[in-house]
């Protein structure tokens, strides 16, 4: 098997080719569907997003489906995203997406009114206290964090993983996991809070807020 960067094997998900996560574990699961570049916003995306009653940013946008979905109900709605493919396919949909590293300046540093992390993004960094806190960073005084976890149960960790087609490989790179029922001791250590929480269809979300 060819081994090819992680960026070219996520673009290659972009591009619509079924690429899998296997974990150093021996674990497999595909990559996150929506990061398909025709995937559409499914109903637990939406009823997620209907939260999103002002200024968005959406982290780790991939091919800026959610950015589009919420631009075009008139809430303004910015995606960030490391790759050239995503930030193009993003704005083929309509939607504003910058590719930038989310832990670098971004504009509107503490004035998002809410700030999504979905289809997995939690684990970029491989250090979710860090990243909540960098969230918490973007978020003004009364916005919230709509934040995606993996099921109740799974422990907060780091594994080593790779990107795979049937053909090529990425090198190994490591990446966190966190089960929903982690999120009030992570989010703690970001100086938020759990206020609420939703689940459907096997995937969980948090609603964080700023600790007062």
């Amino acid at each position: 098997m060819r081994t090819v960067s992680t960026i070219e094997a996520y673009e290659r998900a972009l591009r619509g080719e079924a690429v899998w996560i296997r974990g150093a574990d021996g674990s497999v699961d595909r990559l996150p569907a929506g990061l398909s570049r025709g995937r559409s916003v499914g109903p637990f995306d939406s009823s997620v997003l209907q939260l999103c009653t002002g200024p968005t940013i959406d982290l780790g946008c991939g091919p800026g489906r959610f950015v589009a979905w919420l631009s075009e109900r008139g809430t303004p709605a910015l995606g960030v995203d490391t790759s050239r493919l995503a930030v193009r396919l993003a704005h083929t949909r309509g939607g504003t997406v910058l590719r930038r590293d989310l832990f670098g300046q971004l504009p509107g540093d503490g004035r998002w009114h809410h700030v999504l992390l979905m289809d997995g993004n939690l684990g970029i960094g491989a250090d979710p206290a860090r990243l909540l806190s960098r969230v918490a960073e973007l978020l003004r005084p009364t916005g919230t964090a709509l934040v995606e976890f993996d099921s109740p149960g799974v422990a907060a960790g780091v594994r080593a993983i790779r990107l795979e087609t049937r053909t090529v490989a990425s090198p190994w790179f490591p990446w966190a996991r966190a089960g929903l029922d982690t999120a009030p001791a992570l989010a703690a250590r970001a100086g938020l809070t759990l206020v609420d929480q939703l689940s459907g269809a096997g995937r969980h979300l948090a609603v964080l807020e700023r600790a007062a």
